[in-house]
């Protein structure tokens, strides 16, 4: 599956960006290249999903909000059950019934959402009337995300490492696992929520430096921030 999002839109980690990156012209469309004969679909300018269903990615739409899941969770038919779904709910769906109910402030924080996922998963999600992106990935590792920063400045989400390669040149690295992204709140990880994320230097074998990747870091602690009003962010709750 592979997502792209314009600039401004996600606002990636600096550390992503690689100084090798800066020297090298790299115009190449992903989904024209890597996805050019599966199901794709475009929000104007903004943002742009796609994938193969052949290769067992799930793909849902409700209420302008679009989600591609891949991997499986074994509590599904437990979760549907919570949050009022019916039997037939596949994971795409079950995504967009838990953002919707924390968007709309339900009594869960996200991290405790997550946490409930039992499974091998990782998923994007995109919210075409607020422009919002929420993407997580589990904390097995079974199943691989990357992320980068195109030249134009898009952010780039993918578990083809080749498709994230040939757009990002050497600003990318893999999307950490046990980890969230929301467009509000940035990067958290699930499982820490109330631990910092820190950025670790990567160097290809070639010595070039490329994006960082980012791990909790265990010896630190965010701060709350208190909700304040009606359009207090949900990923606050912590």
């Amino acid at each position: 599956m592979l997502a792209v999002f314009k600039n401004g839109l996600v606002s990636a980690p600096k550390e992503l960006n690689s100084p090798a990156s800066l020297h090298q012209h790299h115009d190449h469309d992903p989904l024209k290249q890597s996805y050019a004969n599966m199901f794709s679909i475009s929000f104007g300018h903004d943002a742009s999903l796609a994938f193969d269903p052949s290769e067992q990615r799930l793909f849902c739409s409700m209420d302008d909000i679009y989600c591609i899941f891949l991997g499986g969770l074994k509590n599904l038919c437990t979760l549907n059950k919570q949050y009022g779904l019916t039997k037939l709910a596949n994971e795409p769906m079950f995504v967009i019934q838990a953002y919707k109910t924390l968007r709309d402030r339900g009594p869960y924080p996200a991290h405790s959402v997550l946490k409930e996922l039992d499974g091998s998963f990782g998923f994007i999600l995109y919210d075409l009337k607020s422009k919002t992106v929420f993407v997580s990935l589990g904390a097995d590792g079974e199943v691989k995300l990357f992320w980068g920063i195109a030249a134009d400045g898009s952010v780039v989400i993918s578990d083809n490492l080749e498709a994230i390669k040939s757009t990002c040149s050497k600003s990318f690295a893999p999307f950490p696992t046990g980890c969230m992204y929301h467009t509000e709140g940035g990067l958290m990880s699930f499982e820490h929520p109330k631990k910092k994320m820190k950025a670790i230097s990567r160097v290809d074998s070639e010595g070039v430096m490329n994006g960082a990747t980012f791990k909790v870091d265990m010896y630190s602690k965010t701060q709350t921030m208190p909700r304040v009003g009606s359009e207090a962010n949900w990923t606050t709750w912590i």
